[in-house]
């Protein structure tokens, strides 16, 4: 079976090759906004690929500076330019939009894995060649299947440099041939995920962390976020933004970066332990787009409670809950597992035990109290969610009622009465 992987590591270049980097990366956003502008001008029977390509190349032709890309990177812009169309038409995403300068991440594409000629110079550092730019250092944080290593199955496909707030990184595109993954024989766990309890799991226990930046850091990132405002409601309209005023921008991008590196390292291992623990996740079906959506209504129908609903949203993009259930699923995968995503409706006012839906049962965010006169039940209201979930899942992947290849067979909560 062969598998497709990214791995990440940090550049470290000196300060020409960084401009020439730059260089690049704006002008690669430059061809997106004139591509983007050139294909939404022209009637929808004249936007092809092949005219696409000569329009890029007469471009390069007529603007210098687009010229600082090279030529497969900016062949790349176009490809990725049209797998976005792609997306879009296929229902997966919205429509590319234009790029602008300070709100979108620069990016440089080498698609050809054979022109990188990555050499390990020891344990923690390694050189690899970006056209136009160099040889370039980088940190040696996982093995890469080069040299004798490397083969027709095992190679690096390509790479893509991505400028963050602390620097240009390097993503190397890595195939490996690995073995078909034996089923997993470990039990199933139902997941529910949350603010309070980031990660609730029906065997009991829960996946917390603390917070993402220190006190320290959280005072700093304010106090940066407050000059910020100042410098930015005092400075003049189409004025350009003053070195000072652009440092505070980068030093909270640093801090907001460092936390979410944090955030994604806390969810690699979390998922990790998940993946080789059970044998069968199952997971909440949330649509989170909408979920964050803002309470703030029209002008005719004003909304109630916006800021209290601004906090929600800022907390459940905090805990990332898609990338969680990403993450996942290709572990799982990978170990022989499964993600079973079920629907969202009632799965924290079910009751886990008897199966009835009963007003008032959730007492307060933490407890949960079944009012069924027969049950009774009472445990942790996240846990309560994450055995709904855990039930329903498996009868999503066995059939209402069926055994699923010896495993026990998951009781069917009987008829729901409706809600007084």
């Amino acid at each position: 079976m062969k598998r497709q992987r990214g791995h990440k590591a940090r550049l470290y270049l000196t300060p020409s090759q960084l401009a020439t980097a730059d260089g690049q990366g704006h002008a690669a956003r430059a061809m997106w906004n004139c591509l983007h502008s050139w294909w939404t001008m022209l009637p929808k029977d004249k936007r092809t690929l092949q005219a696409a390509d000569a329009a890029i190349r007469q471009s390069r032709k007529d603007l210098d500076f687009l010229g600082a890309l090279p030529a497969q990177a900016a062949q790349q812009v176009l490809k990725t330019y049209f797998r976005a169309w792609v997306n879009c038409w296929e229902g997966r995403a919205g429509e590319p939009n234009f790029k602008a300068r300070f709100r979108s991440r620069m990016a440089i594409d080498i698609p050809q894995g054979r022109d990188l000629q990555i050499v390990r110079l020891g344990r923690r550092w390694g050189r690899m060649w970006a056209p136009k730019i160099g040889h370039v250092l980088f940190r040696w944080t996982k093995d890469l299947p080069v040299g004798k290593r490397a083969g027709k199955s095992n190679k690096v496909t390509g790479a893509r440099l991505v400028k963050e707030a602390d620097g240009w990184h390097v993503v190397f595109r890595v195939q490996t041939e690995v073995p078909d993954p034996e089923p997993h024989t470990g039990p199933t766990v139902g997941i529910d995920r949350g603010i309070t309890k980031p990660l609730a799991l029906s065997d009991g226990t829960f996946r917390e962390h603390g917070d993402w930046l220190t006190p320290g850091e959280s005072e700093r990132l304010r106090r940066l976020e407050k000059e910020s405002a100042r410098k930015r409601h005092t400075r003049k309209k189409g004025e350009k933004t003053s070195r000072r005023l652009a440092r505070t921008y980068d030093q909270i991008a640093q801090l907001r970066a460092k936390a979410k590196r944090r955030a994604v390292d806390w969810q690699h291992k979390t998922t990790t332990t998940v993946a080789e623990t059970f044998s069968r996740a199952g997971v909440e079906d949330l649509a989170i787009t909408n979920m964050v959506k803002s309470a703030k209504g029209t002008v005719e129908a004003p909304g109630t409670r916006v800021r209290q609903k601004a906090g929600l949203n800022r907390s459940i993009a905090q805990e990332a809950w898609g990338r969680t259930v990403t993450l996942l699923e290709y572990k799982m995968a990978d170990r022989g597992g499964i993600v079973v995503k079920v629907p969202a409706p009632n799965t924290s006012r079910r009751c886990s035990a008897c199966g009835f839906i009963t007003l008032g049962s959730r007492e307060t965010q933490a407890r949960f109290v079944c009012k069924n006169p027969d049950c009774g039940f009472e445990c942790n209201a996240d846990t309560n969610a994450s055995r709904n979930i855990d039930h329903a899942a498996g009868l999503a992947v066995s059939g209402r009622g069926a055994v699923a290849d010896g495993q026990a067979e998951k009781r069917q909560p009987p008829a729901q009465p409706r809600a007084a």
